[in-house]
């Protein structure tokens, strides 16, 4: 039988959970939703605001896990993407055409750290939690496989593809509200150039949470986009001063 997941939980079901009843999550997302509008660098409430919102989405993303190989066996192995469980000297040593090379290359020289997601907390089903969780553990793979780099613009072109994608409510308030801190050209270049883009990336790729990434990292990033359909995004500007890290670990 199949697994139940999105029934609500009183009690706490993981380490970091901090149970809610609907009152404070519906306080609790006006408020998150209120302070991102206002100030789009709080990352910390952006994560909050995706956790209560996020249930309908992460149920249908849990569904389509269980519904395929791999992904009903990272559902079962719930693997973790951190720096104790990835071997960072390794991947640095592989040839320079496969996916782990091309994730650490992207992860050095942005001075990313796999540790930097913060823990699900107001998800109250437990494998829900670890869907959310997984979700925000994969976003630097994504960048890496879909060739984005971490700009204003990059990360908002790559929310479209995680809204097409996942439909979670928090990757659209990111998509719509993001270009406003864009310049107008930049805006036009996501109108005309990224948008589309994104929605073709989304429709075509291959379910980006049924894939076992730990275990790609020797498959060079050519084969591994083409077997998961993956359409690298149009050159986008890389400039260094519009990098942008949510480092409390926005969905």
């Amino acid at each position: 039988m199949e697994p139940v997941a999105g029934l609500p939980q009183r009690r706490i079901q993981y380490d970091s959970h901090m149970p809610t009843s609907p009152l404070q999550k519906l306080v609790l997302s006006v408020t998150s939703a209120l302070t991102v509008f206002a100030n789009p660098e709080r990352g910390d409430m952006l994560a909050a605001l995706g956790e209560v919102t996020g249930r309908d989405a992460l149920r249908r993303i849990h569904a389509r896990m269980c519904a395929d190989p791999v992904g009903a066996r990272i559902l079962a192995e719930k693997p973790v993407i951190r720096n104790d469980k990835i071997d960072m000297d390794y991947l640095r040593a592989l040839p320079e055409d496969s996916f782990g090379r091309r994730y650490a290359t992207f992860m050095d020289s942005h001075g990313f750290d796999a540790d930097g997601r913060s823990p699900v907390r107001f998800v109250d089903d437990p494998e829900l939690a670890y869907v959310m969780q997984r979700h925000r553990e994969l976003h630097d793979f994504w960048h890496t496989l879909f060739d984005v780099p971490p700009t204003e613009l990059g990360e908002i072109a790559l929310k479209y593809v995680e809204m097409a994608h996942s439909k979670l409510p928090v990757s659209a308030l990111s998509a719509f509200v993001g270009p406003l801190r864009l310049s107008s050209e930049e805006r036009c270049l996501l109108v005309k150039v990224y948008v589309p883009w994104a929605n073709r990336a989304s429709r075509n790729a291959h379910s980006l949470h049924c894939v076992m990434y730990e275990e790609e990292f020797e498959t060079p990033i050519e084969k591994l986009r083409q077997r998961l359909n993956v359409e690298v995004a149009p050159p986008l500007p890389d400039s260094s001063e519009h990098y942008k890290r949510h480092k409390n670990g926005t969905p």
